[in-house]
This record gives C-alpha cells, sequence and structure tokens, in this order.
C-alpha cells in the first residue's frame, strides 16, 4: 500500500472500568496526589523568581518533594512528570491567549484523573467479546468495557498502536480514555447525494430530503420524578444550612445521585447522537449545515435593572432546550464522520432559513405561522408545508448558490465559490 493510499489518524476513546472496591481506592489515591502535586507545583511557581522558572528546576523540586512527602509516592513517576509537562503547557496556553492563567485545583471542584503517557504499559489484551484487560500502573490488572476494536499488544507497531491512556473519573464511575494511532486506507470520494440540515427542538434533526431524526425523552417517567425529588431534597438542606458553614456528607450524596442521573441521560444523549451522524455519514456525501453562534443564541434576557428584560422564565427554558440538544456537538461529529466516509461537510450562513420560502424565495416574518407549519404568503405562491424540512431546503440553496463560510485569518466570511457537482457513480 503506498503512501498516497493511507492516511494517519489519530483518536480517542473511552471505555468504562470494572474496579474492585480496593482497586477503586487505589486509584482515587493517585488522582488525589496528581491533584496535590499540581497545587505544590502551583504554589512552587509562584514563590519562585522568573529566571528560575523552568522545566529543570521544577522536575527538581517534584523530585525532592516525592521522597519527602510520603502520599505522592502512590503516583507514578511518569504520571508525575505528566502533571508537570500539562502544568506548563497551560501556562503556554495563557501566554499565547489560548486560556486563563492556571490556579490551585479544589478538591471537590476538579476532575479525578490520572495520565498514562507510555501506551507499552498497558499491555493491553482482549480477554472476552465484551470484556479486555489492561494494565494500570501500581493498580495491576483491571478490566474495561472492550466497545471498540483497539490494537492490542502483540500485533502492536509502530503505525498502529496505542500511545498512552488516562484515567477519569465522573459520576458513573472511572473511565479509561486511550490514545490511539493507526494507518488506514485513505477513503475513497463519497458518491452520495447532497443534503442540507436544519436543527430544532421540536425536531432535533430535519433533512432537505424529507427525513428527520428525532428521539424521546433521556430520562424515563420513574427516573425525572426521582430527579425532582433529589432536587427538592438539596435544595431543603440546602436552605437549613448556615452560612459558612461545610457542605454536609449528606448533601454531598445528593448532589451526586442529582449528577448520576443527569450523566445517565447525557449518556443517552451521546448514543443516540453517534447513531444519527454516522447513518448521515455514510448516506450523503456533502452536508451542509447552517453556521449558527449558539452563545449568543442562548444569552439571557435578563437584561439589567435600568433595563430589565422582558420574557426571561420564557426564554431560559428556551436556552436550556438548545444546550440540551448540543448542536455544536452534532456538527463536531459530522465534521470528522463525514471526512472518515470520504465526505465534506459544508457551512453556510444562518440568517433567513427559517423565513424562506424554498419554492419562490420570498422572505418574510409571516411565512411561519407557527412552529411547525410555513405557508408562502407570496399570492404566486402559496407553498405551504413542513417548517424544518423547508429550512433545510434553503440551507441546501445557500450551498449551490455557492455561499458558503470559508475561515479566513482567524474568522468565517462569505464567499462564492464554484460548486464542484460531485461524480457520478459507475
Amino acid at each position: 500500500m503506498s503512501q498516497s493510499t493511507v492516511v494517519k489518524r489519530q483518536f480517542g476513546h473511552r471505555a468504562r472500568l470494572a474496579l474492585s472496591p480496593a482497586e477503586v481506592l487505589k486509584t482515587d489515591d493517585q488522582a488525589h496526589a496528581a491533584r496535590t502535586m499540581w497545587n505544590l507545583l502551583h504554589a512552587w511557581w509562584q514563590m519562585m523568581p522568573k529566571e528560575k522558572r523552568t522545566l529543570g528546576h521544577a522536575d527538581a523540586a517534584i523530585r525532592q518533594a516525592r521522597k519527602d512527602i510520603d502520599f505522592l509516592a502512590v503516583l507514578p513517576a511518569q504520571a508525575a512528570q505528566a502533571v508537570l509537562k500539562t502544568y506548563f503547557q497551560a501556562w503556554k496556553n495563557c501566554w499565547e491567549g489560548r486560556a486563563g492563567a492556571p490556579d490551585f485545583k479544589g478538591r471537590f471542584r476538579t476532575v479525578m484523573s490520572v495520565d498514562i503517557p507510555q501506551g507499552r504499559d498497558l499491555n493491553i489484551v482482549r480477554v472476552h467479546r465484551r470484556w479486555g484487560m489492561a494494565n494500570i500502573p501500581k493498580v495491576g490488572r483491571v478490566r474495561f468495557r472492550w466497545t471498540k476494536d483497539l490494537p492490542v499488544a502483540k500485533h502492536a507497531n509502530a503505525e498502529n498502536r496505542i500511545t498512552g491512556a488516562r484515567l477519569v473519573k465522573d459520576t458513573l464511575g472511572w473511565h479509561i480514555a486511550f490514545r490511539v494511532q493507526s494507518v488506514e486506507a485513505k477513503a475513497e470520494p463519497h458518491q452520495g447525494p447532497e443534503v442540507g440540515i436544519d436543527v430544532g427542538i421540536t425536531v432535533p434533526i430535519a433533512l432537505s430530503d424529507g427525513q428527520t431524526y428525532e428521539h424521546g425523552e433521556w430520562l424515563t417517567t420513574k427516573e425525572k420524578a426521582k430527579l425532582l425529588d433529589l432536587e427538592q431534597r438539596a435544595t431543603r438542606r440546602k436552605r437549613h444550612r448556615k452560612p459558612g458553614e461545610r457542605t454536609s456528607h449528606r448533601l454531598h450524596r445528593t448532589y451526586d445521585q442529582i449528577a448520576g442521573l443527569r450523566a445517565k441521560a447525557k449518556r443517552r444523549a451521546l448514543d443516540w447522537q453517534h447513531r444519527t451522524t454516522t447513518t448521515i455519514a455514510r448516506t450523503y456525501g456533502t452536508v451542509v449545515v447552517e453556521a449558527l453562534t449558539i452563545t449568543n443564541m442562548v444569552r439571557s434576557a435578563r437584561g439589567t435593572v435600568e433595563n430589565p428584560g422582558k420574557n426571561v422564565a420564557q426564554k431560559s427554558g428556551l436556552n436550556r432546550s438548545i444546550a440540551g440538544e448540543a448542536w455544536g456537538r452534532t456538527v463536531t461529529m459530522l465534521t470528522y464522520k463525514t471526512a472518515q466516509h470520504g465526505g465534506t461537510l459544508v457551512k453556510v450562513p444562518a440568517p433567513h432559513t427559517s423565513r424562506r420560502c424554498s419554492a419562490c424565495g420570498l422572505i418574510t416574518p409571516g411565512n411561519r405561522e407557527s412552529q411547525a407549519v410555513f405557508v408562502c404568503k407570496n399570492p404566486d405562491c402559496g407553498w405551504s408545508g413542513n417548517a424544518d424540512h423547508n429550512a433545510a431546503r434553503n440551507v441546501l440553496h445557500l450551498y449551490r448558490m455557492g455561499l458558503a463560510l470559508i475561515p479566513a485569518a482567524g474568522r468565517a466570511v462569505v464567499r462564492r465559490a464554484k460548486r464542484v457537482k460531485p461524480a457520478t457513480a459507475r
């Protein structure tokens, strides 16, 4: 296979770990030690003069700290070096304007994680159709859920291998996120049709060919009732807490139960998004979406004391619905999945796609009679149909007119580009 027909791909894969109580305790200790190491590095950085804030001086300080503080010895040496590199990279990102300045990490506000920099230490094997095993430094051999083919230890090479991993704990337990490098055959140009996509709330995804993708509630009726009960319980317990008093363990358990239900809903939403975007990427060669500025769409309508906003509660509910659909995440998935299947994703300007008649081109606010029905007010047209389907057709029309958003100098600008018609299948 020649170099022109292959492509190097780097991606991440996250799997659920099945740890015993003793292994959970060991992993928790490592995560707390990593957080403590970060805080010690930050304190060292603030005390040292600028000329001594170097990687060499920091490495010497870490080695001395691991000798003086027994608690830090539970963290593997390579994981401690990863904390050091991450901390210096955080300052580099701050100086280049990509992020804020690093700060201390709190015990309850920080995601617990441990880095495994070298993939060869994992020694991954598949022991069952649904389970694999990996070696975690200073923890031992642990099982993880096998949901994707990974380069196992005996078949790994310089081109297809796992370069590292990271242990991450969320409300559903400990997970391992693999960093995978592989060499794959370059995808042939997708010969599928073009399609425009309109995202919404009532209809999450509507296509220009009339196809729609919908989903139900992420939580069952019993789960929603339990979530409401837990939120009310947390409010009552928080109300009885005195100012300055530490949060009780009972209230923390309630918060953990609430976070667990919300994480379960998010996991179901992610599963639906992955299945839907994979189907679209496999079916269509060119996918056209709107370039939405979601941060502006979910901005609060509260206003100020001098100029209070209107319909604040209704706008808050709309903002929650928009955030719940995660439109940006859908576009991100479509971006890399269409590329993997040989297709392309194009963004077009968003204004007037819901007000324009896809049949005659008339743009007026009165066209949209309701959230679901579109009726053209042009007496010579009078076209009517589904509003989401109409918007998706307008999105595709903008692409066919050559109005695509092309990034230039850090911003997106509208340029008329010559549209390339996909080749017909032979």
